[in-house]
């Protein structure tokens, strides 16, 4: 064998894993084209988002989705379908075949839909098995520029002179920004209408329009719109300032010590996909969120990277069903508008 077949050997060794290199540099070459060929006969890897384009879960995935392709050397593809509350591409991939190939980057819609629907057409907790919790994120308030007030204080003291008058923009009854907002609601005291819409991009474009007054929304969805200046950012509803928005204080510091709302993204595959199946994805998510690029990516536009394993996302979803269904029971909250 010549130094030159050495290193190709060794090569393809580290490139195709598992396939068996015979001694001639023909065979290695036939090993190589053979591999090749079923790389690219492999169906891609569909992140199944269940929101229109523009919205945190939109926007992360096609972060990560370059990274992922590389570590896993698979087309990967995001695939918007948007609808009734993320129940369209939920329903979707529960009942895909369960190979890894077709995979649902949930929101925190996940854990809420059971609590809003008990005829839901799949079983939230038994139809998926988790990958990995990828991401969380606080939300941030985001008024019009016709909205008054430049800071959640001053906006709360104007919706108490007239209470009639405000609203705010969500992506659909049930979702945790629906959620906050009428736990802050409770908080304050005051009133504000309900506007549901069917992602955060329309949101965002809601209160662009004047449709609504603010928005509760991911940094990532309103950052363009902040930093042009069509935003104001009012607070933030996690339980630290963002490092992009130093000035702008969280809702506990405007008066309200025990709120506190994280959004979250995870991923998830039909329950009987298989485990070693389920494993090798989980590890590759873990590889591309960490990588620091990505991670530098993510993190400028708010999120927090978590990467867990595939039992710590299904426990999360439990946990955070748990929480908001104590909530809408305690306030008698109507998740259907």
């Amino acid at each position: 064998t010549t130094k030159k077949e050495k290193l190709m050997r060794a090569y393809l060794q580290r490139r195709f894993p598992g396939v068996p290199l015979l001694k001639t540099g023909a065979a290695c070459l036939l090993a190589c084209a053979s591999a090749l060929a079923t790389a690219a006969d492999a169906p891609p890897i569909r992140l199944v988002v269940p929101f229109p384009p523009g919205g945190s879960t939109d926007i992360a995935s096609r972060i990560i989705q370059p990274k992922l392709a590389e570590i896993l050397d698979r087309n990967v593809i995001v695939e918007n379908k948007p609808g009734a509350s993320s129940q369209i591409a939920t329903q979707y991939v529960a009942r895909s075949k369960p190979d890894g190939n077709t995979l649902l980057v949930s929101f925190d819609t996940h854990a809420i839909n059971p609590i809003i629907r008990t005829d839901l057409p799949y079983d939230t907790f038994k139809d998926f098995r988790g990958i990995t919790f990828a991401l969380r994120f606080p939300l941030v308030i985001g008024a019009s520029k016709k909205t008054p007030g430049n800071n959640l204080k001053e906006f709360i003291a104007a919706v108490k002179k007239d209470p009639d008058k405000y609203s705010y923009a969500s992506t659909g009854a049930g979702s945790l920004n629906h959620l906050a907002a009428e736990d802050l609601k409770r908080q304050a005291k005051i009133s504000l209408l309900h506007v549901p819409f069917g992602g955060g991009g329309p949101a965002v474009q809601a209160v662009l329009s004047e449709v609504s007054n603010i928005t509760f929304l991911s940094y990532a969805a309103l950052k363009s719109q902040i930093e042009a200046g069509n935003i104001k950012p009012l607070a933030v509803t996690g339980t630290k300032r963002l490092p992009d928005l130093p000035k702008v204080p969280t809702v506990q510091e405007s008066g309200y010590p025990s709120f506190e709302a994280y959004s979250w993204i995870g991923i998830f595959a039909p329950a009987q996909t298989p485990d070693d199946v389920a494993n090798k994805l989980t590890d590759a998510f873990q590889k591309a969120l960490n990588d620091k690029e990505i991670k530098e990516k993510l993190t400028a536009l708010g999120f927090e990277v978590m990467a867990t394993d595939g039992p710590a996302v299904d426990k999360y979803t439990l946990e955070q069903f748990h929480r908001w269904d104590k909530f809408v029971k305690e306030t008698g909250l109507s998740l259907t508008k």
